[in-house]
């Protein structure tokens, strides 16, 4: 062996050697680590037994007078002119929150209160609350939820403060949170006890605090333009014909098999016939199916409906309504999401075809039959199935070449018979229907049709999906919805519709990167399961 080689094989082995020392170091400081976190549970509760045995058990505290909140006392304070004492003592309040951090020096304490609008700093001194006030003070721990009373004022250090007359514990936190260094990084850890998550990370709070802003400005601006929200059953009667797979359940009462629905669209429709012109629903959807960072067995859309439009009224509703929601809920609309700039106040409308002639150079005008459209196909290594149409070869050709392209605010339009089972033929070229979908950020937001109102083709396209399901899924019980036909048959005028995942939009409007961002509690495999 030559002294290369030689300081070859020296070199693995400490190689080997030092991964071999950090791997037992790193498992003594996960052990040290729990049997710190052992510890400090033992005396939490210690801590509990004693003030219930002196009689000053937390958890018999019904209620506190709060008055306002953190972020409105600081608020407050500093819009009035001060004199110029700064630790002159301003209005009286009464707060009441978690405390995040904990310091003393002898007589004098500080904390950090945090309640749902943010921190404020507590002064507390012995001479002040008292000397068995301070000493329980003194006892209570980092997450234990308390109420003070006392005067807002500014400290020497500038930092507006509560100098606390009085503080109560009205909780114990029997498990200690994550220390202000490590905090709480584990992405899974973070989505399985979202109440941690939402308690360490500030930031996380504000993406659902704007959450519930997108919907509330969804739903203002549906009820300024006439409609109307309602409710429709989660649990229906029948599996339907639709691609996406049900979960199901069963009804001991009337014992028969139920399903969590997978839409809202039928039961909407019905609404119409019945002379609800225009009616939405934000509803939460369950399909059983794959998870991934766009997808969460249960989401939420919002499904609406107008009679007497067509997918082009659809088109300025869709326009209109996201421009105003970047405005309002990001204050512009010019927006980020991971690092691209995206214009919510320009949109380009396409048909299929002409996206596909935009990105792929192909055209569908110049395919003659279907032969020579599988042909294309080939020829550009799109894969097809054997007995592809010409719409099916167009709907492939838009999902190899065009969607990724799609970045800025683009509404796809006139697709392929093929897959638009509820859709309205175009009159003037029955081959496609006047369906869209929109996109951004290279993903399909919201999808819309004229909707097609004829119950006899309507009856004609759902026996064709049925089928497809069966041959698909030979043990499906996936049937023709009846009583949608039959509220058909009544008579269902023009009809304009368009459904949104709520989720996405929020990922949008929040730049967050996985669904489970925007879910204060998303579908997770328990960590016993096998």
């Amino acid at each position: 062996m030559d002294l290369e080689e030689r300081l070859e094989n020296v070199k693995e082995r400490l190689d080997t050697a030092v991964e071999k020392a950090a791997g037992r170091a790193e498992e003594a400081a996960q052990q040290l680590s729990q049997e710190v976190y052992t510890e400090q549970v033992r005396v939490r509760r210690e801590k509990l037994s004693d003030l219930q045995a002196e009689g000053h058990d937390p958890f018999t505290i019904t209620k506190y007078p709060v008055t306002t909140l953190a972020a409105r006392a600081k608020a407050d304070f500093a819009a009035h002119p001060q004199t110029e004492d700064q630790e002159a003592p301003g209005p009286r309040v009464a707060i009441a929150g978690r405390i995040m951090t904990k310091r003393g020096m002898g007589k004098v304490g500080f904390a950090d209160l945090q309640d749902s609008s943010g921190r404020i700093q507590l002064y507390v001194r012995k001479d002040i609350i008292g000397e068995e006030a301070y000493a329980a003070y003194k006892k209570f721990d980092i997450g234990d939820i308390v109420g003070v009373t006392g005067e807002v004022f500014r400290t020497k250090m500038g930092e507006i403060s509560v100098r606390a007359q009085e503080i109560v514990l009205l909780a114990k936190a029997l498990l200690p949170l994550p220390d202000k260094w490590s905090g709480l990084k584990d992405v899974d850890t973070r989505y399985r006890q979202r109440y941690v998550d939402l308690i360490v990370n500030p930031g996380v709070k504000s993406t659902f605090y704007k959450r519930s802003r997108i919907l509330s400005e969804i739903r203002r601006y549906l009820d300024e333009k006439g409609f109307l929200e309602v409710d429709t059953p989660v649990l229906t009667p029948c599996e339907i014909g639709a691609a996406a797979r049900p979960f199901i359940t069963h009804h001991n009462t009337l014992d028969m098999e139920m399903y969590l629905r997978i839409e809202t669209e039928l039961y909407l429709k019905r609404l119409v016939v019945g002379g609800m012109d225009r009616v939405y629903e934000v509803g939460r959807i369950f399909r059983n199916e794959g998870m991934d960072t766009k997808h969460n067995p249960e989401f939420t859309t919002v499904e609406l409906y107008q009679a007497y439009t067509d997918y082009k009224g659809m088109m300025d509703l869709v326009e209109e309504m996201n421009t105003m929601l970047a405005q309002k809920v990001c204050g512009s609309t010019k927006i980020t999401y991971q690092g691209t700039e995206i214009d919510m106040g320009r949109w380009e409308r396409l048909t299929m075809v002409e996206s596909v002639k935009k990105y792929a150079g192909v055209d569908y005008h110049d395919w003659a039959d279907d032969a020579a459209a599988r042909a294309c196909a080939k020829e550009h290594q799109v894969e097809v199935p054997e007995n592809a149409t010409k719409g099916t070869v167009l709907a492939e050709f838009f999902d190899a070449y065009v969607e990724e392209k799609l970045v800025q605010p683009t509404i796809i339009y006139d697709y392929p018979v093929e897959n638009s089972p509820l859709a309205k033929r175009k009159p003037e070229d029955p081959a496609f229907t006047e369906r869209f979908e929109y996109f951004i950020c290279a993903r399909e937001m919201g999808n819309a049709f004229s909707e097609l109102n004829d119950p006899i083709d309507q009856r004609q396209r759902f026996e064709r999906q049925v089928a497809a399901k069966r041959a698909q899924e030979p043990g499906t019980k996936a049937e023709v919805d009846e009583d949608y036909i039959t509220a058909m048959e009544y008579g269902m005028p023009p009809i304009g519709g368009l459904g949104f995942g709520v989720d996405r939009l929020v990922m949008l409007l929040t730049d967050s990167a996985s669904i489970r961002d925007v879910l204060l509690f998303p579908t997770m495999k328990p960590i016993n399961a096998q």
